[in-house]
């Protein structure tokens, strides 16, 4: 059986993200880094290969697919911050709708800029996205 791409490696967070060479995008990862300490009360990994992942949960799903995850994270892309949102970005409509400018996938948010979204409603998103994970996913 194949490892799984998608585990936790003992690289630096500070290390990756001090790397960023855009001087807003790095000071953005680091303001997205305190939120997700702060919303999930542990300290970050780097998954794979560039995402920043916060505490972890184990899925199963119907067809027998199963695997490990981070309950919340982001990635500081070059042309967005790329969020994970665990839970699904559908579950949560009316704080889209007051977030602000930002694109969405099914799981994810992509946002330009800190500036163009409100971090108060960001961080109610999180927040609520890892209370579903949680709550769903139970150890």
């Amino acid at each position: 059986m194949a490892e799984p791409k998608l585990r936790p490696t003992d690289q630096s967070v500070t290390a990756l993200l001090d790397k960023i060479p855009d001087e807003t995008r790095r000071s953005e990862s680091y303001t997205l880094l305190g939120l997700m300490k702060r919303v999930t009360n542990t300290e970050p990994k780097i998954w794979a290969s560039g995402l920043i992942g916060f505490g972890n949960y184990h899925y199963k799903y119907a067809s027998g697919h199963e695997g490990d995850c981070f309950v919340a994270g982001f990635a500081p892309r070059k042309t967005a911050l790329t969020l994970y949102i665990t839970a699904g970005v559908e579950r949560f409509p009316k704080l889209l709708a007051k977030l602000g400018k930002h694109k969405a996938g099914k799981g994810c948010l992509y946002i330009k800029k800190l500036d163009d979204v409100n971090l108060t409603v960001l961080e109610d998103l999180v927040s609520k996205s890892v209370e579903w994970t949680k709550s769903t996913y139970k150890s």
